[in-house]
C-alpha cells in the first residue's frame, strides 16, 4: 500500500485535490491483483473541513501535526490560497521536511509556488499554470521555469500546469507504478478526452477553438468532426455554410478563434488518434481514413498538434486486450 498525501489549505482549488484523488482511487479499482494500491489522504494545516476557492468544503483526514511517518507520494494543490500560505510558518517548513522523506513530490498548478518556497524546486525544471509562469520565474530565480508543457519531471519532483493537468500528472504517476495499461484504463474510465503526454503544450488547436455563434458555422463544425475524410477545403466548407470563401474564412477565424485549415487539421488528428488507439489499422490506412493526402502529412500534423509521431502515439496510448478486460 502506497501512502499518498494531497496537501490542501483554505482557498485551494478543488479539482487540484479531487482530480488526482480520483485517478488513484480508480487505479485501485482497475489495477491487476498484484499492482500497487494507494492509500490517499488529504492533509491540511488543521484536520476537518477545508473551504476551497469555489466554496465547497473538503474534509482533511490529517492535520500537519498528524501527518508523520513514511509517505510515498506528496502532492501539493494550487489555487488562490497559495499566495497567503507561501509564508505559513507551519506549512512551508513541513513541506520542506516531508519532501525529503517522500519517494516523489509533485505539485498541481500554483502549488509549485509552495514547493519553491520550501526550496524543493531550487535548481530544477518546473512548470505551473501558464498565467503564473512569469511570476514564478520572477519570485524564484533558482527555478528553471518551463512555460509550455502539461507537466515536467525533474528527478523525483513533478510539477504540472493548471487544474486539469493535475489529472494528467496523476496518470503519469500511476503509469510509473502500475504500467501503461492500467493508466490508460483509468483514463478511459474517467472519460478523458485525451491521455496527454507531459511534453504536450498547454495550448492546442482544440483548446483554442470555440463554438461558433452563427448556425451555419456551427453546422460546418459538426460536419468536419463527422467527415474528416471528406473535402474540407475552404471553398467546400464555404459552400456548405452558404457563404463566399472569403467571407467564410474571415467569419470562421473571428468566431472560432483559429483558421479553417488549423481547425480541420486538429479534427483530423483527433480522428486519427482514436483510430490509432482503438484499431489495428496501419498508419497509412488511418491517414487515408482521416483525410490526410499522404502519411507524411499526418506525421507533420501529429508533430504540430500532439508533439509526437503517430506510431509513437500508438505505442504509448493504445491499450492491450488485457487492459480492456481489466477495466470491464
Amino acid at each position: 500500500m502506497r501512502r499518498v498525501w494531497i496537501v490542501a489549505f483554505p482557498d485551494a482549488q478543488l479539482l487540484d485535490v479531487t482530480g488526482p484523488w480520483e485517478v488513484f482511487a480508480m487505479a485501485n479499482r482497475v489495477g491487476a491483483p498484484r499492482a500497487p494500491r494507494y492509500a490517499v489522504s488529504v492533509v491540511a494545516p488543521a484536520a476537518g473541513a477545508v473551504a476551497t476557492s469555489g466554496g465547497l468544503a473538503l474534509v482533511a483526514q490529517r492535520s500537519l501535526a498528524q501527518a508523520s511517518g513514511p509517505v510515498d507520494t506528496l502532492i501539493v494543490a494550487g489555487g488562490v490560497g497559495t499566495r497567503p500560505h507561501r509564508h505559513d510558518p507551519r506549512l512551508v517548513p513541513w513541506l520542506r521536511r516531508t519532501a525529503r522523506r517522500a519517494r516523489r513530490v509533485a505539485s498541481v498548478c500554483t502549488g509549485a509556488f509552495l514547493l519553491a518556497e520550501a526550496g524543493v524546486l531550487d535548481g530544477r525544471r518546473a512548470t505551473t499554470h501558464w498565467a503564473m509562469c512569469d511570476t514564478l520565474e520572477r519570485h524564484f530565480p533558482a527555478v528553471r521555469v518551463e512555460r509550455d508543457p502539461i507537466f515536467v519531471r525533474d528527478g523525483h519532483v513533478f510539477t504540472s500546469a493548471g487544474i486539469t493537468a493535475g489529472i494528467d500528472l496523476a496518470l503519469e504517476l500511476v503509469e510509473e507504478d502500475c504500467g501503461r495499461d492500467v493508466a490508460l484504463a483509468v483514463a478511459r474510465w474517467l472519460v478523458m478526452f485525451l491521455r496527454r503526454p507531459g511534453g504536450q503544450s498547454q495550448f492546442s488547436a482544440q483548446l483554442a477553438a470555440q463554438v461558433a455563434e452563427r448556425d451555419g458555422l456551427r453546422d460546418v463544425q459538426g460536419w468536419i468532426a463527422d467527415h474528416p475524410e471528406g473535402d474540407l477545403s475552404v471553398p467546400a466548407l464555404a459552400h456548405r455554410a452558404h457563404m463566399s470563401p472569403r467571407n467564410f474564412a474571415r467569419a470562421f477565424r473571428r468566431e472560432i478563434g483559429v483558421t479553417p485549415a488549423a481547425y480541420v487539421e486538429a479534427q483530423r488528428v483527433e480522428a486519427a488518434r482514436r483510430l490509432l488507439e482503438t484499431t489495428s489499422r496501419s498508419v497509412a490506412e488511418v491517414a487515408a481514413a482521416c483525410g490526410f493526402a499522404r502519411v507524411e502529412t499526418m506525421h507533420r500534423a501529429f508533430r504540430r498538434v500532439l508533439r509526437v509521431a503517430p506510431a509513437q502515439y500508438r505505442r504509448h496510448f493504445r491499450a492491450s486486450p488485457r487492459a480492456h478486460a481489466t477495466a470491464s
